[in-house]
């Protein structure tokens, strides 16, 4: 049964101590959740592992502190001492100071030879900063590693496990295994990646084509030795205003789109993209996460795909990784690969290995179904007068300057198709998006890409305290995200008439 009940408030979705996303049913819990709400709070034992800490992760932070922080510090856990060390100066730069101290936590009853866990400790009153770290680079450690530190041991290594999984995302993708890498989820691969073209062009802005997902425009925001060129629109105009910049001798250090986008499913021209980005030597990045490596080829045009495997590539929910792959036949391609063997993502830690191994099996099996369900539901929604619009990667998009069908199908596969992502705008959106969100009876709570129907305010859980620059940019604030799964698709049409009260 979906967790969508008031009751269900802060269960793990799905029934999992590393569940990666927890019910948040009402619109009001959503609110609560960012206001920080103790109603809210104190239900949650896990949740969205970059968002909440896992109650493994809390329990290893209140251990380690006990022996490697003074008073009024705290501390944050990481798998290795370069991640560690990011995090730290992430802190540091923040406050334009010199705040935290990275302590290595090598202890004969964990090591073995095979644990490099460190500590980030930082006064307790820059937590928040800290967290911030935490949540945009993405590589705290993950709870199932906590969980084994915390009971004295850890994984056996997962070799098998990490070359299968290297294996079967170079074969989605088209490339070599040679030029695949996999990261302790999506955000830590974009981190990466960003990293590597940043050392390519130091001191030049990126540029963000199309509003992305929020911690992809943060770490380039944040994260380089500059900022970023935010162009939110995506859209034909914008386009011409890049070309046009680049024309006149603007220097930037790279490209970063996502096909389609999220929350809004805007497709890029992509094959334009690619053209200036050639014309100009300017890697491009491609995030193809909402759609998928079984969907879309788009690393036919990209010098490098960055995508998060906590999504449809595992389904299940229960744990996070990333991937990042680089065009072989990419002229950045020695020079990209070069920088992420220097600098490479936190990876995966032995047990996640083996759970995503294991949940990736049936990829290609699964993703055609919750996708065919995506399509239908929103041509059910499409014909309902509650509804104003729905954001899908094809011409009812209204989003831009349209065709965002002929981009799409220029680079899906043969049978392929749109992905399992849309986001519903009611009418009177004002007046209705919380009632039915409320009475949805799907699973409710952040991620996507699952086995079963999930839907959030993705608004408000993404940018709640920047709500009217985010409708600034096209996304409203009443949003509500939908990412479909395996159930049969009458019980989910049925669920969503309800909800409009039909």
């Amino acid at each position: 049964m979906p967790l969508h009940l008031p009751s269900d408030l802060g269960r793990p979705i799905p029934d999992s101590p590393h569940a990666v996303s927890a019910c948040l049913p009402t619109w009001a819990d959503n609110i609560g959740y960012e206001e920080g709400e103790p109603r809210v709070k104190e239900k949650l034992t896990t949740g969205y592992p970059r968002f909440v800490y896992n109650r493994f992760c809390r329990d290893l932070f209140v251990w380690v502190g006990e022996r490697a922080a003074g008073p009024g510090q705290d501390c944050l856990v990481f798998p290795t001492a370069a991640a560690a060390d990011r995090a730290a100066g992430f802190i540091d730069r923040r406050l334009d100071a010199d705040v935290t101290g990275v302590v290595p936590l090598a202890n004969a009853a964990w090591d073995n030879g095979h644990t490099e866990t460190h500590a980030v400790v930082f006064p307790a009153e820059h937590a928040r900063v800290a967290q911030d770290g935490w949540q945009h680079i993405g590589e705290g450690i993950s709870s199932r590693q906590a969980e084994d530190l915390l009971a004295g041991h850890v994984a056996e290594p997962a070799d098998e496990a990490l070359e299968q999984i290297v294996s079967r995302v170079a074969s989605l993708a088209g490339a070599p295994t040679d030029r695949t890498w996999l990261a302790s989820c999506g955000m830590s691969a974009f981190a990466a990646i960003h990293r590597a073209i940043d050392q390519l062009q130091p001191g030049h802005d990126s540029v963000q084509f199309g509003f992305p997902y929020v911690d992809a425009l943060k770490v380039q925001q944040l994260c380089g030795s500059s900022g970023c060129w935010f162009l939110p629109r995506g859209d034909r105009a914008e386009l011409d205003q890049l070309q046009e910049a680049l024309e006149n001798g603007r220097t930037v250090s790279g490209i970063f789109t996502e096909f389609p986008s999220n929350p809004l499913l805007a497709v890029p021209d992509l094959g334009r993209l690619a053209e200036l980005c050639q014309a100009h030597s300017v890697p491009l990045v491609v995030d193809e996460t909402i759609s998928g490596f079984g969907n879309v080829d788009v690393l036919s045009v990209a010098d490098a795909v960055c995508s998060s495997l906590t999504k449809s590539f595992s389904g299940v929910g229960d744990v996070t990784a990333g991937s990042i792959v680089v065009n072989p036949s990419s002229r950045f391609a020695d020079r990209l690969a070069a920088a992420l063997t220097a600098s490479p993502p936190a990876g995966l830690y032995a047990a996640d290995a083996a759970v995503l191994e294991r949940n990736s099996r049936d990829y290609a099996e699964r993703l055609p179904v919750t996708c065919e369900n995506a399509r239908r539901l929103v041509a059910f929604l499409r014909q309902q007068p509650e509804v104003a619009t729905v954001y899908y990667p094809d011409d009812q998009n209204p989003v831009g300057d349209g065709d965002h069908a002929s981009r799409y199908d220029a680079f899906r596969r043969p049978d392929g198709s749109r992905g399992p992502l849309f986001s519903v705008l009611l009418a009177d959106a004002e007046q209705t998006a919380a009632a039915f969100y409320d009475a949805l009876a799907v699973d409710k709570g952040p991620n996507l890409g699952t086995n079963y129907t999930l839907a959030c305010p993705f608004t408000i859980l993404a940018h709640y305290h920047e709500l009217d620059w985010a409708e600034s940019c096209g996304v409203s604030r009443h949003l509500v995200r939908v990412s479909t799964g395996l159930e049969a698709y009458d019980d989910l049409e049925a669920a969503f008439a309800t909800a409009l009260g039909r």
